[in-house]
C-alpha cells in the first residue's frame, strides 16, 4: 500500500494556527445551537443571536476547509478523499462538535511519547465522540420532533434518552422520531453508533488478546 504523501508546509502551518480557533468555534456552535433549541422562551433578539452565532460557526468551518483545499494543491476530489471526516463535518452540523475530538488526536500525536497508548486512545476518542454525538444527536431531533403532531419525544430529557439508546444500539423503541428531518437523524445516529461500538470492541479485544500473549511468554 501507498504511503500517504505528506502535508504541505503551509497547509501544516495554517492546521496549528486554526486549530484552537476552530476547538473554540465547535463549543460556540454547539453552545448556540443548545440555547436555540432549549431556549424556546428567550426574547426573540437572544434567539436570533444564538442563530447568527452558529451560522458564523459554519461560517468559519467552510473558509477553513477552502483554505485548507487551496493551501494543499490538491485537485477536489483528491482533497475529499483524503480529509473524508472534515468534508463530512462540514456538511453534517450533527457532527461538527468531533472538532474537538480531531483538535484532541492532533495534541496527542504531537507529542514524542503519547500519555496515552494506543488502545487507551482509541476508548478515550470513542468515548469522548459518543458523548459529543449523543448531546449534538439529542438536541436536533428534539429540535425537529418539538411540537410534530404524534410526536414521542415531548422533551428533551426524551431526546438524550433516544440518543442513548440509538447509540448504544438497543433500540427500546418507547420513544421514536416521527419527522423525516428527525428519522434522518436517527439512521446517523445508527451508524455512528455501530461505528463506535466496533472500535471500542475491536480494541478491547485486541488489549485482551496482547495481555494473554505477554502472559504466555512469560510462563
Amino acid at each position: 500500500m501507498k504511503d500517504r504523501p505528506p502535508t504541505p508546509p503551509g497547509q501544516e502551518r495554517w492546521d496549528r494556527r486554526m486549530e484552537i480557533p476552530l476547538t473554540v468555534t465547535s463549543l460556540v456552535y454547539l453552545g448556540s445551537y443548545a440555547m436555540r433549541v432549549l431556549g424556546r422562551d428567550l426574547p426573540t433578539g437572544w434567539r436570533d443571536f444564538c442563530l447568527a452565532l452558529t451560522m458564523a460557526s459554519w461560517a468559519v468551518f467552510a473558509v477553513d476547509y477552502a483554505v485548507r483545499l487551496r493551501l494543499s494543491g490538491l485537485g477536489p476530489l483528491r482533497f475529499v478523499r483524503r480529509h473524508f471526516l472534515d468534508t463530512v463535518v462540514l456538511i453534517l452540523p450533527l457532527l461538527r462538535p468531533l472538532r474537538v475530538v480531531t483538535a484532541y488526536d492532533r495534541a496527542q500525536r504531537r507529542q514524542q511519547e503519547p500519555r496515552l497508548t494506543l488502545y487507551a486512545r482509541v476508548m478515550a476518542y470513542a468515548g469522548l465522540s459518543a458523548t459529543l454525538l449523543g448531546f449534538a444527536g439529542a438536541l436536533t431531533v428534539y429540535d425537529f420532533e418539538y411540537g410534530a403532531p404524534g410526536a414521542s419525544i415531548a422533551t428533551f430529557g426524551d431526546a438524550v434518552w433516544w440518543a442513548c439508546a440509538t447509540l448504544a444500539t438497543v433500540g427500546y423503541g418507547d420513544v421514536v422520531p416521527v419527522t423525516p428531518g428527525g428519522r434522518m437523524v436517527a439512521v446517523g445516529m445508527m451508524a455512528c453508533g455501530l461505528a463506535l461500538l466496533g472500535a471500542v470492541t475491536g480494541s478491547f479485544s485486541s488489549w485482551l488478546i496482547q495481555v494473554f500473549r505477554r502472559e504466555g511468554d512469560e510462563d
